[in-house]
């Protein structure tokens, strides 16, 4: 498919974007009532399947829904399978694409051979949301307070190290908060997860000495309590006091949320906070591959309004595929959840950070590069 003709498809939804944004107004302008978009006839029809990111499971619903409005030909589903288990099923050539929280290893680029009719897969982000570190503290966060950590507090808390909520560190940094002498309960994820790797990267890069252990999809130690999934996590934090974890900020609720020190200042948890951090980030230049484009996100930004706890996740795809159909497909389909009202149907959909043009622009360059 030809990028005018892809370009014509998006089109077909960034109108009824633009026609949201004039009824809307602020950072958070979204999509207006998706039953207003108008269908039509495209090139694009079949049965297409993706598989990965639970993650993104709530934004592929609405990037469905956006993009079947304007190919109804398209009958596309999603198994939120997880991570590992979607960029497997891809490598077997049963889906069209796989999301992942994290990008393909070496390992997995070189077997994607198989599956590409040509060259090698590539990924392209096309997900960012901020990881709140969320917190169940009668007398705060059932009080709508936020708590003020830097780096190093985040990590003494979740390597043992800090065992109080009144704890000096904790204190110190939020004078105005009356704190309990109450013991902290750690919650993580029990399963292999990207939101761990994000979160534990992000540890790794901030807080120097005070978190010592390697990157890993598995949560590193045995203190607190593990839960599976995201679901999993806050519902534990939400059933007992004196709780924390870390969750995907869509799912965290009424949750107290911390605000971490970036520079001088404590900066809360925000879509808009998250993608300032993404504007302080860079494409990672040493990735191997044909049309990758991985981000090396700045947790150590100085940036001004910016969070820095951001979780990346991607779409998998060939640069070529076996079948002539798929391939048009799937260079549609990124060429829309890429787009500004890809992303903003996300948004709306999830709270997540819309992806900034420092980073779409790589991203555009790789996906019309498929043939």
């Amino acid at each position: 498919m030809s990028t005018s003709t892809i370009r014509r498809i998006v089109a077909a939804v960034a109108g009824v974007a633009l026609l949201g944004s004039v009824a809307a107004c602020g950072d958070n302008a979204a999509i207006d009532d998706p039953d207003t978009v108008p269908s039509s006839k495209t090139e694009i029809s079949g049965n297409f399947a993706g598989a990965g990111a639970s993650s993104q499971q709530a934004a592929v619903e609405a990037w469905i829904s956006g993009f079947q409005r304007v190919n109804p030909q398209a009958k596309i589903s999603y198994n939120p399978s997880g991570s590992g288990a979607g960029v497997t099923t891809f490598l077997t050539g049963a889906t069209a694409w796989a999301s992942s929280d994290k990008p393909l290893d070496h390992e997995e680029v070189n077997e994607s051979k198989s599956v590409c009719k040509e060259g090698t897969a590539f990924d392209v982000p096309v997900y960012a949301t901020p990881i709140a570190v969320a917190f169940n503290l009668n007398g705060v966060s059932d009080t709508g307070q936020h708590l003020r950590m830097d780096a190093s507090t985040i990590a003494k808390i979740f390597n043992g190290s800090i065992t109080q909520w009144n704890d000096p560190a904790i204190a110190k940094q939020n004078p105005d908060v009356t704190l309990p002498h109450l013991p902290i309960t750690i919650v993580h994820r029990s399963d292999k997860s990207g939101t761990t790797l994000n979160f534990v990267e992000y540890l790794k890069a901030a807080a120097g000495n005070d978190w010592k252990y390697d990157l890993s999809e598995n949560w590193p130690n045995e203190l607190g309590q593990g839960a599976k999934g995201t679901s999993g996590v806050v519902s534990t934090i939400t059933q007992a006091n004196g709780t924390i974890g870390y969750a995907d900020l869509s799912q965290v609720g009424e949750l107290g949320t911390v605000a971490v020190k970036v520079g001088d200042d404590y900066v809360p948890i925000s879509a808009k906070s998250a993608s300032n951090a993404l504007v302080d980030s860079k494409i990672d230049e040493s990735v191997q591959g044909a049309n990758r484009v991985v981000v090396a996100i700045n947790h150590n930004t100085k940036a001004e309004n910016a969070y820095p706890i951001v979780m990346i996740s991607y779409d998998i795809a060939c640069p070529v595929y076996k079948d002539e159909n798929t391939g048009r497909f799937a260079q549609a389909w990124l060429t829309y959840i890429t787009s500004q009202p890809g992303q903003i149907a996300a948004q709306k959909a999830t709270g997540s950070a819309p992806l900034p043009s420092n980073i779409t622009d790589a991203v555009e360059a790789s996906i019309e590069a498929m043939n």
